[in-house]
């Protein structure tokens, strides 16, 4: 067998830059084969669909986004941590020109009602895989802080909350593209969550 001609983490680099932009229906391979200077046939050998294709690239996307999170969470006071990891959030909706929104929210509404619409369950199982990943990260945060005595509630309907709302600011950011609105929920977010500063 002759190797593969591309580089196949800049190839799914590119093919998520599509999706991210433009969603799983509105990207077609043959764009994505332009872009990345490949052959179509060459992508339908490597990967065996544009959904197959799309998966591989989320998952790289996903890897890489919990690496910046596990970041942001990582240094400071409990605070200074929630604030971070909501300000990448945000930071990573309005990513692009023009901002291209959340992937995963963008990718749970192509999920298809019915069989063979839309993407599939594999799809699903991957969008649910990061949401939990990433509320498991907050909450052992939270739990840290509540070892260091910065939080006394219980850290995994704090988590949950915190995670509900950044779905809450996908959908604003689609809706209205305020960035300033967005950063003042997330503060009021961790007010809710923490008390108010020095209160």
């Amino acid at each position: 067998m002759r190797p593969r001609e591309f580089d196949h983490d800049d190839v799914l680099r590119i093919a998520f830059d599509q999706f991210w932009r433009k969603g799983v229906r509105g990207t077609s391979l043959s764009d994505i084969a332009r872009d990345a200077g490949v052959q179509r046939g060459s992508l339908y050998n490597a990967f065996g669909s544009k959904e197959a294709l799309f998966l591989q690239a989320y998952e790289r996307y996903a890897g890489d986004y919990l690496i910046a999170l596990q970041k942001a969470l990582s240094a400071g006071s409990l605070r200074k941590r929630l604030t971070a990891f909501l300000d990448l959030t945000i930071t990573n909706f309005r990513s692009g020109i023009p901002p291209r929104g959340c992937p995963t929210t963008r990718g749970l509404m192509e999920l298809g009602a019915a069989e063979g619409e839309g993407l599939d369950d594999d799809a699903r199982q991957a969008f649910a895989n990061l949401v939990s990943r990433i509320t498991a990260l907050v909450q052992d945060t939270l739990s840290a802080g509540a070892e260091r005595g910065e939080f006394n509630g219980n850290p995994a309907a704090a988590a949950l909350h915190i995670i509900t709302v950044t779905r809450g600011l996908a959908v604003l950011e689609r809706a209205f593209g305020d960035e300033p609105q967005l950063r003042k929920i997330a503060a009021h977010t961790i007010d809710l969550v923490l008390g108010k500063k020095g209160s």
